[in-house]
Protein backbone atom coordinates (compact mmCIF):
# COMPACT_ATOMS: atom_id res chain seq x y z
CA UNK A 1 0.00 0.00 0.00
CA UNK A 2 0.62 3.87 -0.09
CA UNK A 3 1.41 5.77 2.85
CA UNK A 4 3.08 9.32 3.62
CA UNK A 5 5.51 9.11 6.20
CA UNK A 6 8.44 11.16 7.87
CA UNK A 7 11.50 9.33 8.78
CA UNK A 8 12.82 12.78 10.93
CA UNK A 9 11.38 15.67 12.47
CA UNK A 10 10.85 19.02 10.14
CA UNK A 11 8.84 20.19 8.47
CA UNK A 12 6.32 19.55 5.45
CA UNK A 13 9.46 18.33 3.02
CA UNK A 14 10.66 15.21 5.52
CA UNK A 15 7.67 13.85 4.08
CA UNK A 16 7.67 10.99 1.78
CA UNK A 17 5.05 9.40 -0.02
CA UNK A 18 6.34 5.35 0.03
CA UNK A 19 5.04 1.36 -0.47
CA UNK A 20 4.45 0.09 3.03
CA UNK A 21 3.08 -3.94 4.03
CA UNK A 22 -0.94 -3.96 4.05
CA UNK A 23 -1.69 -3.78 7.89
CA UNK A 24 -2.23 -7.53 9.43
CA UNK A 25 -5.58 -7.14 11.60
CA UNK A 26 -5.55 -8.15 15.07
CA UNK A 27 -8.43 -10.47 16.74
CA UNK A 28 -10.26 -6.83 17.72
CA UNK A 29 -9.28 -4.49 15.29
CA UNK A 30 -11.37 -2.99 11.97
CA UNK A 31 -8.94 -3.02 8.83
CA UNK A 32 -10.43 0.24 6.89
CA UNK A 33 -9.61 0.98 3.38
CA UNK A 34 -9.26 5.29 3.81
CA UNK A 35 -10.99 7.28 1.17
CA UNK A 36 -10.39 10.64 3.11
CA UNK A 37 -8.15 11.90 6.20
CA UNK A 38 -8.27 15.32 7.62
CA UNK A 39 -5.22 17.40 8.52
CA UNK A 40 -5.17 18.48 12.15
CA UNK A 41 -2.38 20.43 14.20
CA UNK A 42 -1.91 17.39 15.97
CA UNK A 43 -0.22 16.36 13.04
CA UNK A 44 1.48 18.98 11.95
CA UNK A 45 2.90 19.14 15.65
CA UNK A 46 3.60 15.81 15.38
CA UNK A 47 5.61 16.05 12.18
CA UNK A 48 7.67 19.12 14.06
CA UNK A 49 8.24 16.42 17.14
CA UNK A 50 6.52 19.58 19.59
CA UNK A 51 5.89 19.81 21.71
CA UNK A 52 8.76 17.68 23.86
CA UNK A 53 5.35 15.13 24.77
CA UNK A 54 5.31 14.38 21.00
CA UNK A 55 8.77 12.93 21.14
CA UNK A 56 7.77 10.77 24.19
CA UNK A 57 5.32 9.53 22.63
CA UNK A 58 7.10 9.60 18.91
CA UNK A 59 10.31 8.83 19.85
CA UNK A 60 13.01 11.34 21.23
CA UNK A 61 15.83 12.12 18.51
CA UNK A 62 13.52 11.13 15.32
CA UNK A 63 10.01 9.29 14.70
CA UNK A 64 10.30 5.40 15.17
CA UNK A 65 6.47 4.72 17.14
CA UNK A 66 4.42 6.80 14.54
CA UNK A 67 6.16 7.76 11.18
CA UNK A 68 2.39 7.90 9.29
CA UNK A 69 0.43 10.80 10.39
CA UNK A 70 -2.60 11.70 10.01
CA UNK A 71 -5.58 11.35 12.89
CA UNK A 72 -8.95 11.46 11.26
CA UNK A 73 -10.19 9.57 8.83
CA UNK A 74 -13.23 8.33 6.82
CA UNK A 75 -13.60 5.00 4.63
CA UNK A 76 -15.03 1.30 4.62
CA UNK A 77 -14.03 -1.71 6.56
CA UNK A 78 -12.12 -3.95 4.18
CA UNK A 79 -11.77 -6.70 6.62
CA UNK A 80 -12.83 -7.16 10.76
CA UNK A 81 -10.52 -9.46 13.72
CA UNK A 82 -12.72 -12.25 15.22
CA UNK A 83 -13.61 -10.24 18.02
CA UNK A 84 -15.08 -7.44 16.29
CA UNK A 85 -18.78 -7.01 16.58
CA UNK A 86 -19.97 -3.72 15.36
CA UNK A 87 -18.95 -3.39 12.07
CA UNK A 88 -18.97 -5.60 9.25
CA UNK A 89 -17.35 -5.69 5.95
CA UNK A 90 -18.44 -2.77 3.52
CA UNK A 91 -19.51 -0.53 6.60
CA UNK A 92 -18.62 3.17 6.02
CA UNK A 93 -16.80 4.49 9.15
CA UNK A 94 -15.16 7.23 10.39
CA UNK A 95 -12.88 8.49 13.35
CA UNK A 96 -10.09 9.65 15.10
CA UNK A 97 -7.04 7.72 15.78
CA UNK A 98 -4.88 10.04 18.03
CA UNK A 99 -5.05 7.03 20.31
CA UNK A 100 -3.85 4.71 18.79
CA UNK A 101 -1.22 5.24 16.87
CA UNK A 102 -2.46 7.92 14.02
CA UNK A 103 -1.57 6.51 10.51
CA UNK A 104 -4.40 7.84 8.79
CA UNK A 105 -2.43 9.03 5.34
CA UNK A 106 -2.44 5.40 4.20
CA UNK A 107 -4.62 3.46 1.53
CA UNK A 108 -4.99 1.16 4.98
CA UNK A 109 -5.24 1.22 8.66
CA UNK A 110 -6.40 -1.28 11.14
CA UNK A 111 -7.45 -0.17 13.89
CA UNK A 112 -9.78 -1.21 17.38
CA UNK A 113 -13.10 -0.93 16.86
CA UNK A 114 -13.50 1.69 19.44
CA UNK A 115 -11.65 3.86 17.17
CA UNK A 116 -14.43 4.33 14.44
CA UNK A 117 -18.22 5.33 14.42
CA UNK A 118 -20.55 4.39 11.08
CA UNK A 119 -20.07 7.25 8.58
CA UNK A 120 -23.32 9.14 8.47
CA UNK A 121 -24.43 8.52 5.44
CA UNK A 122 -25.70 12.12 4.37
CA UNK A 123 -21.71 13.14 4.24
CA UNK A 124 -19.28 12.29 1.51
CA UNK A 125 -16.19 10.49 2.98
CA UNK A 126 -14.47 14.06 2.41
CA UNK A 127 -16.55 15.40 4.37
CA UNK A 128 -16.77 12.89 7.49
CA UNK A 129 -12.76 12.94 7.10
CA UNK A 130 -12.95 17.12 8.33
CA UNK A 131 -15.16 16.12 11.18
CA UNK A 132 -13.93 13.71 13.96
CA UNK A 133 -11.15 15.55 16.13
CA UNK A 134 -12.07 19.01 15.17
CA UNK A 135 -15.71 18.28 16.57
CA UNK A 136 -14.96 17.19 19.31
CA UNK A 137 -12.40 19.88 20.56
CA UNK A 138 -14.90 22.17 20.23
CA UNK A 139 -17.77 20.00 21.46
CA UNK A 140 -15.93 19.30 24.62
CA UNK A 141 -14.48 22.34 24.73
CA UNK A 142 -18.03 24.48 25.33
CA UNK A 143 -18.80 21.38 27.46
CA UNK A 144 -15.88 22.32 29.58
CA UNK A 145 -16.54 26.04 29.68
CA UNK A 146 -20.24 25.31 30.95
CA UNK A 147 -21.79 27.03 27.69
CA UNK A 148 -25.17 28.19 28.60
CA UNK A 149 -27.97 29.62 26.36
CA UNK A 150 -28.10 33.41 26.60
CA UNK A 151 -23.98 34.18 27.35
CA UNK A 152 -21.36 36.08 25.37
CA UNK A 153 -18.31 33.98 24.37
CA UNK A 154 -15.56 34.20 22.27
CA UNK A 155 -13.60 31.98 19.82
CA UNK A 156 -9.85 32.77 19.05
CA UNK A 157 -9.20 30.92 16.22
CA UNK A 158 -12.05 30.52 15.17
CA UNK A 159 -11.93 30.02 11.68
CA UNK A 160 -9.80 27.11 11.30
CA UNK A 161 -10.82 22.86 11.96
CA UNK A 162 -12.22 23.06 15.70
CA UNK A 163 -13.22 27.18 15.68
CA UNK A 164 -15.73 26.44 12.61
CA UNK A 165 -17.75 23.82 14.52
CA UNK A 166 -17.59 25.63 17.66
CA UNK A 167 -19.31 28.71 15.89
CA UNK A 168 -22.22 26.39 14.64
CA UNK A 169 -22.31 24.26 18.28
CA UNK A 170 -22.46 27.47 20.32
CA UNK A 171 -24.95 29.38 17.94
CA UNK A 172 -27.19 26.19 18.71
CA UNK A 173 -27.04 26.60 21.95
CA UNK A 174 -28.63 30.11 21.77
CA UNK A 175 -24.96 32.26 22.90
CA UNK A 176 -23.85 35.23 21.20
CA UNK A 177 -20.46 34.72 19.30
CA UNK A 178 -17.79 36.82 18.68
CA UNK A 179 -15.37 35.17 16.77
CA UNK A 180 -11.84 36.08 15.90
CA UNK A 181 -9.33 35.13 13.30
CA UNK A 182 -7.10 36.75 10.56
CA UNK A 183 -8.50 39.32 7.56
CA UNK A 184 -9.04 36.19 4.83
CA UNK A 185 -11.50 34.27 7.69
CA UNK A 186 -14.01 36.67 8.62
CA UNK A 187 -16.05 35.98 5.75
CA UNK A 188 -16.36 32.42 6.94
CA UNK A 189 -16.76 33.08 9.94
CA UNK A 190 -19.82 35.28 9.26
CA UNK A 191 -21.41 32.78 7.37
CA UNK A 192 -20.97 30.08 10.10
CA UNK A 193 -23.22 32.29 11.81
CA UNK A 194 -20.86 34.26 14.14
CA UNK A 195 -22.50 37.87 15.57
CA UNK A 196 -19.13 39.89 15.60
CA UNK A 197 -15.80 38.99 14.24
CA UNK A 198 -12.42 40.44 15.13
CA UNK A 199 -8.98 40.54 12.93
CA UNK A 200 -6.64 40.07 15.35
CA UNK A 201 -4.01 41.37 12.75
CA UNK A 202 -5.68 44.53 13.51
CA UNK A 203 -6.82 44.36 16.84
CA UNK A 204 -6.12 42.56 20.13
CA UNK A 205 -9.46 41.30 22.18
CA UNK A 206 -8.00 41.02 25.06
CA UNK A 207 -7.43 44.95 25.15
CA UNK A 208 -11.00 46.49 23.87
CA UNK A 209 -12.36 46.30 27.11
CA UNK A 210 -14.98 43.76 26.05
CA UNK A 211 -15.88 40.75 28.64
CA UNK A 212 -17.05 37.46 28.15
CA UNK A 213 -18.47 34.30 30.36
CA UNK A 214 -16.58 32.06 28.42
CA UNK A 215 -13.33 32.33 26.35
CA UNK A 216 -12.53 29.40 24.22
CA UNK A 217 -8.87 29.75 23.15
CA UNK A 218 -7.17 27.49 19.84
CA UNK A 219 -4.26 29.25 20.16
CA UNK A 220 -2.80 30.97 23.26
CA UNK A 221 0.34 32.37 22.65
CA UNK A 222 0.70 34.73 25.58
CA UNK A 223 0.13 34.18 29.76
CA UNK A 224 -2.85 33.10 30.62
CA UNK A 225 -3.29 36.11 32.78
CA UNK A 226 -3.35 38.74 29.96
CA UNK A 227 -6.74 37.21 29.68
CA UNK A 228 -8.25 37.67 33.04
CA UNK A 229 -9.53 41.35 32.09
CA UNK A 230 -11.45 39.81 29.14
CA UNK A 231 -13.56 36.98 31.17
CA UNK A 232 -16.76 38.04 32.97
CA UNK A 233 -16.50 37.76 37.24
CA UNK A 234 -18.04 34.15 37.07
CA UNK A 235 -16.25 33.72 33.37
CA UNK A 236 -13.85 30.72 32.31
CA UNK A 237 -11.10 30.42 30.29
CA UNK A 238 -10.71 27.17 27.82
CA UNK A 239 -7.54 26.20 26.62
CA UNK A 240 -7.75 23.97 23.37
CA UNK A 241 -4.14 24.58 21.99
CA UNK A 242 -1.01 27.00 22.78
CA UNK A 243 2.38 27.26 23.47
CA UNK A 244 3.86 24.74 26.08
CA UNK A 245 4.66 27.92 28.20
CA UNK A 246 0.55 28.71 28.59
CA UNK A 247 -0.13 25.33 28.44
CA UNK A 248 2.20 24.71 31.84
CA UNK A 249 -0.05 27.80 33.02
CA UNK A 250 -3.32 26.18 32.53
CA UNK A 251 -2.11 23.03 34.64
CA UNK A 252 -0.29 24.98 37.27
CA UNK A 253 -3.63 26.90 37.67
CA UNK A 254 -5.61 23.76 37.55
CA UNK A 255 -3.35 22.06 40.67
CA UNK A 256 -3.67 25.62 42.58
CA UNK A 257 -7.82 25.18 42.18
CA UNK A 258 -8.26 28.43 39.79
CA UNK A 259 -11.78 27.68 37.83
CA UNK A 260 -11.42 30.22 36.07
CA UNK A 261 -8.65 28.54 33.67
CA UNK A 262 -9.02 25.02 32.24
CA UNK A 263 -6.96 23.45 29.80
CA UNK A 264 -8.67 20.97 27.71
CA UNK A 265 -7.89 17.21 27.82
CA UNK A 266 -9.16 16.05 24.33
CA UNK A 267 -10.78 12.41 24.43
CA UNK A 268 -10.41 11.10 21.27
CA UNK A 269 -13.85 9.72 19.79
CA UNK A 270 -16.45 11.16 23.01
CA UNK A 271 -19.65 12.40 21.91
CA UNK A 272 -19.03 11.22 18.33
CA UNK A 273 -22.37 9.87 18.01
CA UNK A 274 -23.76 13.32 18.96
CA UNK A 275 -21.93 14.93 16.49
CA UNK A 276 -23.23 12.87 13.97
CA UNK A 277 -27.04 13.25 15.11
CA UNK A 278 -26.03 16.85 14.83
CA UNK A 279 -24.65 16.41 11.45
CA UNK A 280 -27.61 14.56 9.91
CA UNK A 281 -29.90 16.92 11.80
CA UNK A 282 -28.16 19.90 9.73
CA UNK A 283 -27.20 21.59 12.57
CA UNK A 284 -24.05 22.08 11.57
CA UNK A 285 -21.71 20.64 8.87
CA UNK A 286 -18.32 20.46 8.10
CA UNK A 287 -16.16 23.59 6.01
CA UNK A 288 -13.51 22.14 3.38
CA UNK A 289 -11.12 24.75 2.28
CA UNK A 290 -9.34 22.01 -0.12
CA UNK A 291 -8.54 18.99 -1.27
CA UNK A 292 -5.17 17.57 -2.32
CA UNK A 293 -4.64 13.58 -2.89
CA UNK A 294 -2.37 11.52 -1.39
CA UNK A 295 0.66 12.02 -3.57
CA UNK A 296 0.48 15.86 -2.55
CA UNK A 297 0.14 15.82 1.16
CA UNK A 298 3.26 17.65 1.92
CA UNK A 299 2.08 20.38 -0.08
CA UNK A 300 -1.03 19.78 1.99
CA UNK A 301 1.12 19.99 5.16
CA UNK A 302 2.86 23.31 3.85
CA UNK A 303 -0.46 25.04 3.66
CA UNK A 304 -1.66 23.89 6.92
CA UNK A 305 1.54 25.32 8.57
CA UNK A 306 0.85 28.62 6.83
CA UNK A 307 -2.23 29.13 8.79
CA UNK A 308 -4.29 30.40 5.76
CA UNK A 309 -6.62 27.31 5.95
CA UNK A 310 -10.29 27.99 6.59
CA UNK A 311 -11.92 25.25 8.00
CA UNK A 312 -10.32 21.77 7.16
CA UNK A 313 -7.66 20.47 4.79
CA UNK A 314 -8.49 16.93 3.54
CA UNK A 315 -6.45 14.46 1.92
CA UNK A 316 -8.53 12.18 -0.69
CA UNK A 317 -7.10 8.70 -1.38
CA UNK A 318 -7.89 6.57 -4.39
Amino acid sequence: MKAVVFHKYGLSDVLALEDFEKPVTKDAEVLVKVHAASINSWDWDLLQGIPFVNRLMSGIFKPTRIQIPGCDIAGQVAAVGKNVKRFRVGDEVFGDLSNCGFGGFAEYVSVPENALAFKPACLTFEQAAAVPQSSLLALQGLQRGGIKPGQKIIINGAGGGSGSFAIQMAKNIGVEVTAVDSTEKLDVMRSLGADHVIDYIHEDYTANGQQYDLIFDNAVHRSLFDYKGSLTPNGTFVMVGGKSFSILQAVLAALFGNKKFRLLLHKANKGLDDVKEMLEAGKIVPVIDRCYPLSEAPEALRYFGEGHAKGKIVITIE
